[in-house]
C-alpha cells in the first residue's frame, strides 16, 4: 500500500477503505508519511469531503492512535461538554460543579485560547496555584474523590489529530467539516465518557459563522458519536455577541462565580442551564431537560455547586478563597470606559472583533506558546438590543499598557452598530440536535 494511491483516490473522489484511511493516519503519525503528503490528502479531502463513513474510519484511526482513558472504576455516568469556542464562553467554569454536585462524573480535557476565543484552561491558570497539568492518575483520583476535574490536553490523546491539525492550519484546509468531526470526535471519545453534550457556536464570532453548516457540523458530530456507542446531544448557539457580561480570563472567572451564586447575566445563566440540564439528562440523573434544568438551578439555589467549585480549585492547588472574595485574583493597573458615540439602539456587538480586541489588550494569543495577561479584559454594560445615550459607557476597559490599549479601542470602534431602529430578537439556543 502507497500514500501516493490514496491521495489519488480520494483526489477522484473515489472512497477509502478502513485499512486504506489506517495506513495514512499510522503512516503519518509515526513520520513516516512525510508532511507534503499528508497536506496533498488534506486538500483532497477539503475538495472532495469524506463521505459519512470514511469520516468513521478517520475518526477511529485518529482515536486509537493514542491513549483511550479506563474510568470504569467509577460507579458513576462520566458525562462531558465540548464547545467548538467564542468569546466570553466560560460555561465549562459554571457547569462542571452544577452537574458533579449530583451523581456524575465530569472528566473535562480542555484546550487554549487561540486568535479570537478564549480557552478554559486560561481562565482557570488565572486562579493562583491551580494546576490543570495533571497525570491521568490524578485526573481519575480526583474523579473518584470529587466527581469532577479539568486538565489539559496530553500528547497521550489522538497524538494523530494535533499533527493533523497543525497542517490543516497552514494549508487552508480547516473549514472541512468530515475534518472537523474527526478532529474534535476523536479526542472527546478517548476521553472514556458515557455522554457527550455539545455546544456548536455560530455567528460573527464562531468558528462557523453560516448557521446551516454549525447544524450540519452538530449533526456529522452527533451521528458519529453513536456509531462508537455514546449518547450525544448538540446545541447550536448563538456567537453573534460576546457571552455573558465579561471578557478576559479573571474577569470570567468573577463572572462564573457570579453564576453560581445567583447573581449572573441572563443570557450566561440560560445556556449554562441548558447545558447543564442536558448532561443529567445524560448522566440519567434527570428523565428530562425541564428536570435537567430544575435540578441545576436547585444546585445553584442550595450552594452545592458553589461548593463543589470551592472543592475543585482546592483539589487542583488553587487559592479556594477566591469563591468568597475576587482580591486573589490577577487585577489590571488601570481602567478605561469605552462610550458611544451617538444615541440609539445597540444593532451589533461583533463579537469576533471583541475578541480581537480583547487578545490585543494581551489576554489572547496569536501562537499556541504565547503567554496571557489574565489581569486584562472588559466588561459590558450594554448588550445588543439596549438602548444607549451619546457619551454613555458601553464597557469598562481593564488594561496594563498604553499602546495595547490604543491598539484594542481601535478594533473596539469597528465591533459596536448603533441605529435609531430596534433589532430584531435573536434566540441564544437556535436548534438541538439528537
Amino acid at each position: 500500500m502507497r500514500a501516493v494511491d490514496i491521495i489519488y483516490k480520494k483526489r477522484e473522489g473515489q472512497a477509502l477503505t478502513q485499512e486504506e484511511i489506517s495506513f495514512l493516519v499510522k503512516g503519518f503519525t509515526s513520520n513516516e508519511i512525510p508532511d507534503y503528503q499528508m497536506s496533498a490528502f488534506l486538500m483532497a479531502c477539503f475538495f472532495n469531503p469524506p463521505s459519512f463513513k470514511e469520516a468513521t474510519y478517520l475518526t477511529k484511526s485518529m482515536l486509537y492512535s493514542g491513549k483511550i482513558f479506563d474510568f470504569s472504576t467509577i460507579p458513576f455516568p462520566k458525562v462531558d461538554k465540548h464547545s467548538t469556542g467564542g468569546v466570553g464562553d466560560k460555561t465549562s467554569l459554571i457547569i462542571a460543579p452544577i452537574v458533579a454536585s449530583y451523581d456524575v462524573a465530569v472528566p473535562m480535557i480542555s484546550g487554549r485560547g487561540l486568535g479570537h476565543t478564549g480557552g478554559t484552561l486560561d481562565k482557570l491558570e488565572s486562579i493562583p496555584g491551580f494546576n490543570v497539568n495533571l497525570t491521568f492518575q490524578e485526573f481519575e483520583e480526583n474523579l473518584k474523590n470529587i466527581n469532577v476535574s479539568m486538565m489539559g490536553q496530553t500528547q497521550e490523546i489522538a497524538p494523530a489529530d494535533a499533527k493533523m491539525y497543525a497542517l490543516r492550519d497552514v494549508t487552508a484546509t480547516v473549514e472541512c467539516i468530515p475534518l472537523i468531526t474527526a478532529s474534535i470526535m476523536s479526542k472527546k471519545l478517548a476521553e472514556g465518557t458515557d455522554g457527550l453534550v455539545l455546544d456548536v457556536k455560530f455567528g460573527d464570532g464562531a468558528f462557523i459563522q453560516d448557521f446551516k453548516k454549525a447544524c450540519e457540523l452538530a449533526q456529522w458530530m452527533v451521528k458519529i458519536g453513536k456509531s462508537f456507542g455514546k449518547k450525544v446531544i448538540a446545541l447550536v448557539t448563538n456567537m453573534d455577541q460576546p457571552l455573558g457580561n465579561k471578557v478576559g480570563n479573571s474577569l470570567e472567572v468573577e463572572e462564573s462565580i457570579d453564576v453560581l451564586k445567583g447573581q449572573g447575566p441572563k443570557d450566561l445563566e440560560e445556556l449554562s442551564l441548558k447545558l447543564s440540564g442536558y448532561m443529567l439528562l445524560l448522566g440519567k440523573v434527570a428523565k428530562s431537560l425541564p428536570e435537567g434544568i430544575k435540578l441545576s438551578q436547585k444546585a445553584i439555589e442550595n450552594g452545592k455547586a458553589l461548593a463543589k467549585f470551592k472543592t475543585m480549585v482546592k483539589t487542583h492547588g488553587g487559592d479556594e478563597s477566591v469563591v468568597d472574595s475576587f482580591t486573589c485574583l490577577p487585577k489590571a493597573a488601570y481602567k478605561q470606559e469605552f462610550l458611544a458615540s451617538k444615541n440609539g439602539f445597540i444593532q451589533k456587538i461583533q463579537a469576533k472583533d471583541m475578541g480581537l480586541a480583547a487578545a490585543l489588550l494581551g489576554c489572547g494569543r496569536n501562537t499556541i506558546t504565547d503567554t496571557v495577561d489574565s489581569s486584562v479584559g472588559f466588561t459590558l454594560h450594554q448588550k445588543v438590543g439596549d438602548k444607549v445615550q451619546k457619551g454613555e459607557t458601553l464597557l469598562t476597559i481593564y488594561y496594563n499598557d498604553e499602546k495595547k490599549l490604543a491598539a484594542s479601542m481601535a478594533k473596539l470602534n469597528t465591533a459596536y452598530a448603533i441605529s435609531q431602529k430596534r433589532p430584531r430578537f435573536q434566540p441564544l439556543i437556535r436548534k438541538v440536535i439528537s
